[in-house]
């Protein structure tokens, strides 16, 4: 009696689930929740108390065409998605990749950039450390930020150098300039960022990345309308030219 009990309570859950309109319940609230961890240039990042970046350039568009506000809500990468599936907010945006273990548990817009793992390092050492196997030394110290998936990649590609993590991404670039780590896993957008605004620092590998993915956004699983909605508002502010003059300002 009580497994049937908790079969029903389940399927109504998961029914319930399906019934909630994100789009609705957004345009009556008036606000669009974007959760961002504010802390990956050139997509997401805090200036004093303000989040700048592409990403977040293209959230307050996303809630204009909508009709509402925008309030930014603060997270994690390890947290991304249980805040999101907490309901702290409606989306998450901010240099997400998309994965397969991410797409299983959520949803995930369409891609609008096509990126490659590569390394920061100090300026002058981008051939020292310019391949997998010139990097993977004894002596060789990694920086990674704690929960993204550039911790996923060391932790597989990286067998004998030392891996050193942090909570905050913003903070292992300036690691790396201060000698306290060798270099960072990082991604080809934000490495050419540091490389341009940061004298002291380079990318390596920036031209031949180990991998190749893509970015989208993070939207909670079965929110089918919302992520449709989403997409057409992306495909829309494409066709306006209005991705492509911040594509212009922040990603080249």
């Amino acid at each position: 009696m009580k497994k049937i009990i908790f079969m029903i309570c389940l399927i109504l859950s998961t029914m319930l689930d399906y019934s909630k309109d994100l789009v609705s319940e957004v345009v009556n609230r008036g606000i669009l929740k974007v959760g961002t961890t504010g802390d990956y240039k050139p997509f997401t990042y805090l200036d004093g108390s303000e989040y700048v970046g592409y990403d977040i350039e293209v959230a307050k568009l996303l809630a204009k065409e909508l009709g509402v506000e925008i309030e930014f809500v603060p997270t994690t990468w390890k947290t991304l998605l249980s805040d999101l599936n907490a309901e702290k907010y409606d989306i998450a945006m901010g240099g997400i990749t998309r994965t397969v273990s991410r797409q299983i548990k959520a949803e995930l817009s369409t891609p609008y950039l096509i990126f490659g793992k590569c390394f920061l390092v100090r300026r002058g050492e981008k051939e020292k450390y310019d391949s997998l196997e010139k990097a993977d030394k004894s002596e060789t110290r990694v920086g990674v930020n704690i929960g993204g998936t550039n911790e996923v990649f060391a932790d597989e590609k990286f067998k004998n150098a030392k891996i050193i993590r942090y909570k905050n991404n913003l903070d292992v670039p300036i690691a790396v300039a201060k000698g306290e780590v060798d270099l960072m896993i990082t991604e080809t957008p934000e490495a050419i960022v540091y490389q341009r605004e940061v004298n002291s620092l380079e990318g390596a590998m920036i031209e031949n990345p180990v991998t190749r993915s893509q970015m989208g956004y993070l939207i909670k699983k079965n929110q089918i309308h919302f992520l449709n909605t989403i997409n057409f508002l992306l495909n829309e502010l494409e066709l306006r030219g209005d991705i492509q003059e911040l594509k212009k300002r922040y990603l080249n």
